[in-house]
């Protein structure tokens, strides 16, 4: 995937055409997979055609419920893949609170990489991820609490977590500055 780009509507346009050809290959019809995932059919359709940018909410459902990685929506071939922080590529959720910047994918869509930022006094909650997906959460810059199964955990800068992903987390921010994560997801197989 080729994360240096600077145009939103190519990579709307990019997520619409990748969805669609996994659709077709799992021969679901967009009532199918709307039924799957919860997201209608008609958004299910202005995303294959670009004509919405998804929340990464929505593209959570559908990934999970087509099976697959977060970033197979985002897939390209490219042997040698550069990711420049603030560049590219940037999926947001809870408004402008959480924004999350792929990083890598590996060629079996085993792993994935993300470069994460959470906003001054603010929450996230994710979906739950894939069935046995293991996250692992990198601090860059800063010191956030982490909610795993009703458990809370405070990480300063350069601590790391690992936790099993498909239950209930949270990423709370209780600075006044931006956190920095960086996030692998694991997915089980």
């Amino acid at each position: 995937m080729n994360i240096e780009t600077d145009d939103p509507k190519q990579v709307v346009l990019q997520v619409g055409a990748v969805l669609k050809k996994l659709r077709k290959e799992k021969h679901l019809s967009l009532e199918d997979l709307s039924e799957l995932s919860g997201v209608s059919k008609l958004t299910l359709g202005n995303i294959e055609r670009g004509e919405t940018n998804p929340t990464i909410g929505v593209l959570w459902k559908i990934s999970k419920n087509l099976n697959i990685p977060l970033m197979a929506l985002f897939s390209t071939e490219n042997s040698v893949n550069l990711s420049r922080a603030g560049k590219g590529l940037r999926i947001s959720g809870d408004g402008e609170n959480w924004v999350i910047e792929p990083i890598f994918q590996n060629a079996n869509n085993e792993i994935e990489m993300y470069r994460a930022y959470l906003q001054p006094n603010t929450s996230y909650y994710p979906e739950k991820h894939h069935h046995n997906t293991t996250e692992l959460a990198t601090v860059m810059s800063g010191t956030i609490s982490i909610n795993v199964n009703n458990e809370s955990y405070t990480l300063n800068q350069y601590d790391s977590i690992s936790f099993c992903a498909d239950g209930t987390h949270s990423y709370t921010n209780h600075s006044n500055e931006v956190v920095v994560l960086h996030i692998i997801l694991k997915y089980g197989v």
